[in-house]
């Protein structure tokens, strides 16, 4: 798979992209999935969402540096886990794109085209905060890099009930396409954690990674 992306992140975190243009068999021959992985494979309907299955798992891996893969579990809440590892990791894929991260904080990543029909449902996930702090200019990818910043903050969070209005804020800042870092934070009556924010614009899709900062609230 053509690497998009393989970048340090946070050390000693990495994150990467790759971009999927291998048939399925031979993405299957590279993976080498344990029992329960092929299982879940077996569940999965259509060439494509199988491709993006199976090249998320094979970019962890060499993202990993080990010889052999390691298992990538999820628990009862969805969240993957990797195998003998303390590193805590996130998977995400859209159409022929698969990216992950690791790290030893709690981490999410998201990877999401950009489609023009985001405005209209953005009054249900984005805050009037956020809202105002939109750019007229480029405002469209702004609203996926919000979204997306919400799908990699819920997926480190890796409990079920979360809303993504009422929970979660994300800070572009003053946001421009030069910029590649941001924060955010998860806040529930229970739970308060604080995210730093790094993401990647593309032509046609956007990718956004979060790890739960070290400094804290």
């Amino acid at each position: 798979m053509p690497v998009q992306f393989h970048e340090p992140l946070r050390s000693p975190g990495e994150w990467g992209l790759f971009h999927i243009t291998e048939t399925e068999d031979v993405l299957l021959n590279q993976a080498h999935l344990y029992t329960d992985e092929a299982r879940q494979l077996s569940l999965v309907r259509g060439k494509g969402h199988r491709k993006e299955f199976l090249a998320a798992r094979i970019l962890l891996h060499q993202m990993s540096g080990r010889s052999v893969r390691g298992e990538l579990r999820k628990d009862t809440a969805g969240k993957p886990h990797l195998a003998d590892s303390h590193f805590h990791v996130s998977i995400s894929h859209t159409v022929n794109y698969a990216a992950a991260v690791a790290h030893p904080n709690p981490c999410g990543v998201d990877v999401q085209r950009i489609v023009g029909k985001i405005a209209r449902i953005a009054p249900r996930f984005m805050s009037t905060a956020e809202t105002v702090q939109l750019k007229e200019t480029n405002n469209l990818v702004q609203m996926h890099l919000i979204w997306s910043a919400k799908e990699a903050m819920y997926k480190a969070f890796g409990r079920r009930q979360i809303d993504f209005k009422e929970h979660l804020y994300v800070d572009l800042g003053n946001f421009s396409l030069s910029n590649t870092t941001a924060a955010a934070v998860l806040r529930t009556p229970d739970v308060t954690m604080v995210f730093d924010l790094d993401y990647r614009i593309f032509d046609d899709f956007v990718v956004v990674a979060c790890v739960e900062s070290l400094s804290g609230v």
